[in-house]
């Protein structure tokens, strides 16, 4: 299933040469990013990866686009964003466009690890509760009475049992299972972040099978080797200029891997 076709880059420039998103963005100008039910962005730290899928969630409004701080008189970032365009798959029954449905999100890594640390413990979800007791009006001596009651027992219990999916060790693999639900167009930053290499794999077949089965569309960015040659989609490689396409075993990343386990392999040949 797909709900955008493509992505359509500002073709405007600025004067200075310094100004974000047009800066790392300078050799894309007006290229157009034609996307697959599966969309792999590679590229390296500052190659644009984030900046994309971030500009591509702002106009499409979803839910995790990040505001961009305006230190000028002028809003370059959404100047940028008014500048691009966005085309939209249209209906089988020629109704007109398809929606981006209510569940679509852009998760970054930072919110999984941001979900993870809401691991607590019994000693944290205590201090928690007591300063909300201050907050809402609690003298010190009855904050200090109510410390280690049964009422304050009993609602750090309802604390921890609402939390438990995150407070008994699970993995972010369950986290990006609990959002990634049918009929959603889901943009992924860096999902490899908090993955050990046994669950990139699992989370690429996720990936495969939801944009095959369940109507889910997806725009990754990641340099892992591991999502990059499992996932069945498109992948663009930003290191180079404009938005060209290519095969996963052709990036330089790829090739890096290649060359140090070739220099190792009579050590695995010899177990």
């Amino acid at each position: 299933m797909q709900y955008v076709r493509c992505f359509e880059l500002s073709n405007h420039e600025v004067r200075n040469p310094n100004i974000y998103p047009y800066n790392v963005l300078k050799g894309k100008s007006g290229e157009v990013l034609i996307l697959d039910a599966v969309t792999i962005l590679y590229g390296n730290n500052g190659s644009g990866k984030s900046t994309l899928l971030n500009l591509l969630a702002t106009k499409l409004e979803m839910k995790g686009a990040e505001a961009n701080k305006v230190w000028s008189t002028v809003d370059y970032y959404m100047k940028y964003v008014a500048e691009s365009k966005v085309s939209y798959e249209s209906a089988e029954n020629g109704t007109g466009d398809i929606a981006i449905p209510d569940n679509s999100r852009y998760l970054k890594s930072e919110d999984v690890l941001y979900e993870i640390k809401k691991i607590q413990q019994e000693a944290i979800l205590r201090e928690g509760y007591l300063y909300e007791r201050g907050k809402l009006g609690m003298t010190k001596e009855a904050i200090a009475s109510h410390n280690g009651s049964y009422l304050m027992k009993k609602q750090i219990e309802k604390r921890q049992f609402a939390q438990e999916k995150y407070s008994n060790g699970e993995t972010a693999m369950q986290i990006y299972e609990d959002y990634i639900l049918p009929d959603g167009l889901y943009l992924l930053d860096e999902p490899e972040s908090s993955l050990s290499p046994e669950n990139q794999l699992k989370l690429a077949e996720m990936i495969n099978q939801a944009a095959r089965l369940l109507g889910c569309q997806f725009v990754i960015a990641t340099h892992s080797p591991f999502l990059l040659g499992s996932l069945a989609g498109t992948v663009y490689n930003l290191d180079l200029d404009g938005l060209r396409t290519c095969k996963w075993t052709e990036l330089d990343n790829i090739k890096l891997f290649e060359q140090f386990f070739s220099v190792h392999r009579h050590e695995f040949e010899k177990r």
